[in-house]
């Protein structure tokens, strides 16, 4: 079985194992990330594999399109700005609430 990768920040790698983040946002996605599609979950601090996930969902949308049901599974943030700064932050460019956003819910396989 082919397995893509996606990385994860140490603090979301907890939530992940716990069940409690179900769901990823990706602003590029260089995968190609469809349902269906396998994946290796990587800590991108340690870059040690934690988890074997399986993609049950995937959706387009802008950051002032999220909906209610696009949050669940997914860490919340303060405010927008928060959640724009993080998301450029991670980017390494300007996010906005004109950014397309792919949407990615996921089930633990392993």
């Amino acid at each position: 079985m082919d397995y893509k990768k996606l990385k994860f920040k140490n603090k979301l790698c907890n939530l992940i194992l716990k069940g409690e983040k179900t769901t990823t946002w990706r602003i590029f996605d260089d995968k190609n990330i469809q349902e269906g599609d396998n994946f290796i979950f990587v800590n991108s601090e340690t870059k040690e594999e934690f988890a074997k996930a399986k993609i049950i969902d995937v959706k387009e949308t802008s950051f002032k399109n999220l909906k209610d049901e696009d949050w669940d599974g997914h860490e919340s943030f303060s405010n927008k700005e928060e959640m724009y700064e993080t998301y450029s932050r991670y980017y390494k460019t300007e996010v906005t609430e004109d950014t397309i956003v792919k949407i990615i819910k996921f089930v633990i396989v392993n």
